[in-house]
């Protein structure tokens, strides 16, 4: 079942390439053919969550074949409570994505196709989109199920050839340089994880036969220098792919340049692996190194947390805003995940999927706003209420959900890891709290600047300004969310009530997880105070 969900992605993409070559103008059935591929990896998620013992703990639905066997290396797939939680959220965003950019790739769009001298579309890259996104979602799928080592380093690494792509070929005018910069940092971590993945081979091959399953390297007796190195690898790579401060500067630019929908797919699904990874392979893989490590990572954690939040209230682009935000969110997974408590992981667990609905739905909304004021600049957006109160209720929705209001999804999980952070240190917590008051600024003041007050001028339209709404292809008309805008926000706004009132829907199914985890750390914790 789990092969048959990374499978199915993938051939979904082959048969949108396929119905997008039939014959001019076949962009619009390849289109319902990437869609119906998504739907289709969601019905099999579901049928993996029917299939889960949500009482049981560790791997389950487990599958293991030789590959390589000279290496050791395995496809090996397993589900536990993480994998789960993330697997239904990415199989949940990715057909909402679709829907979301229903119009992108085909001629008119507004985003120039490669080779067009004069700026303007001309190819129906509908097909392109479409197969890109699937495949992202194949990779993104395999990197959550992969219990063998090895085989994760393949498609962790693999994820970021759709998504160079979806930067670099559908987006703003500084795409290209945006989608450089990406994979420039993502194939820097990823080289200095390949050595650590090179160094677990090594030590495995001194103490038994080769073997890159996850079970089989928790198992070998690491010395507490070679364990410290080999996590740093690891670590460094995760932090990038998080992202987490110094290695965040990739984030703003590709939120500012990708599609919305691009955005939704990097920031709540893709970076979910460098969170994700923490927990399974740095604490799963090296505890007393992380053990050792905590008071650094919970130091970065803090600087994100705050210097994220800062430098959102600067920005007056409102998707590099959004962006940004999410800096500082990653900051306060990653400390719920490295002060090892249940509360701190089921915190950060917790917020890995409600980050995901919330920021999600903000990009969406922000998107669309974009997409009518004609500028992502907020202080060139003033006044849209007037002309689309829809917009921006659900806007404000999104927001108050992203600082955390009290009934919506996220304020439980950022409570859990507050009171994670407290327990840890009086002073951790008191900085990470000031996370949240720094949330509610830039939120309300973006919901201010760019939603209320009085009407601003039209961009290049003298004497017009966006008061009034319509419909058509005038300009200067700003028309309210149409029922497919509204239909894609409407499943991630009751899912952000629903959890948010019903948290026990993921906590009984990430606790097992959770417990499992911190075991095995706190076995560590005596050689981590004699490394000390």
């Amino acid at each position: 079942m789990l092969t048959s969900l990374v499978v199915v992605p993938f051939v979904g993409a082959l048969l949108v390439i396929a119905a997008g070559r039939l014959a001019p103008g076949a962009g619009s059935t390849a289109r319902w053919v990437a869609l119906g591929g998504s739907l289709v990896t969601l019905a099999v998620a579901l049928g993996v969550l029917a299939s889960y013992d949500l009482d049981g703990s560790g791997m389950q639905l487990t599958e293991s074949s030789a590959w390589i066997e000279p290496l050791g290396v395995h496809w090996a797939l397993g589900v536990d409570g993480l994998a789960l939680v993330l697997v239904l959220l990415t199989a949940v965003l990715v057909p909402v994505v679709l829907v979301a950019e229903w119009r992108t790739g085909e001629p008119g769009d507004g985003i120039p196709a490669p080779g067009d001298p004069d700026g303007t579309d001309h190819r129906d890259r509908r097909a392109t989109f479409g197969a890109w996104v699937l495949l992202l979602e194949a990779a993104a799928l395999a990197v959550f199920l992969a219990t063998d080592v090895f085989l994760f380093y393949v498609v962790f690494e693999a994820t970021l050839i759709p998504a160079y792509f979806l930067i670099g070929g559908f987006g703003g005018t500084e795409r290209g340089r945006a989608a450089t910069k990406f994979l420039v940092y993502q194939l820097a971590g990823g080289l200095v994880m390949l050595m650590s993945v090179v160094g677990l081979y090594v030590v495995a091959t001194q103490q038994g036969p080769a073997s890159y399953l996850v079970s089989d390297l928790a198992a070998l007796d690491l010395g507490v220098v070679e364990g410290r190195w080999l996590f740093l690898g690891f670590f460094v790579a995760f932090a990038v792919k998080a992202p987490l401060f110094p290695v965040h500067t990739w984030l703003a630019d590709t939120t500012q340049t990708a599609t919305t929908g691009t955005s939704v797919l990097l920031i709540c699904v893709l970076d979910k692996i460098g969170t994700y990874a923490m927990i399974r392979f740095c604490l799963g893989l090296f505890p007393e190194a992380s053990t050792w490590a905590t008071p650094v990572v919970v130091t970065l954690a803090l600087i994100s947390i705050v210097y994220g939040a800062l430098i959102a209230i600067g920005q007056d682009d409102l998707l590099r805003l959004v962006g940004l935000t999410s800096l500082s969110h990653f900051g306060f997974i990653v400390l719920g995940i490295f002060v090892l408590t249940d509360q701190g992981h089921t915190g950060a667990i917790l917020y890995m999927v409600n980050h995901g609905l919330a920021t999600a739905a903000l990009f969406l909304v922000a998107g669309f706003a974009v997409r009518r004021a004609g500028t992502a600049s907020i202080s060139a957006m003033g006044g849209m209420e007037k002309a689309a109160p829809v917009l921006a209720g659900l806007f404000l929705v999104a927001g108050m959900a992203t600082l955390g209001l009290p009934g919506l999804a996220p304020f439980v999980s950022e409570f859990l890891v507050t009171l994670a952070a407290f327990d840890y240190a009086w002073w951790v917590g008191a900085i990470a709290v000031t996370g949240i008051v720094w949330a509610a600024i830039y939120v309300l003041w973006a919901y201010q600047r760019s939603m209320t007050g009085p009407p601003r001028p039209v961009p290049g339209v003298e004497g017009e300004s966006l008061d009034h709404a319509g419909a058509g292809g005038d300009p200067r008309v700003i028309g309210d969310l149409t029922t497919r805008e509204v239909g894609v926000l409407v499943p991630l706004v009751v899912a952000l009530v629903g959890f948010g009132f019903f948290p026990s829907l993921l906590t009984d199914v990430i606790e097992p997880t959770t417990t499992q985890v911190l075991e095995q750390v706190a076995s560590a914790l005596p050689a981590a105070e004699g490394g000390n």
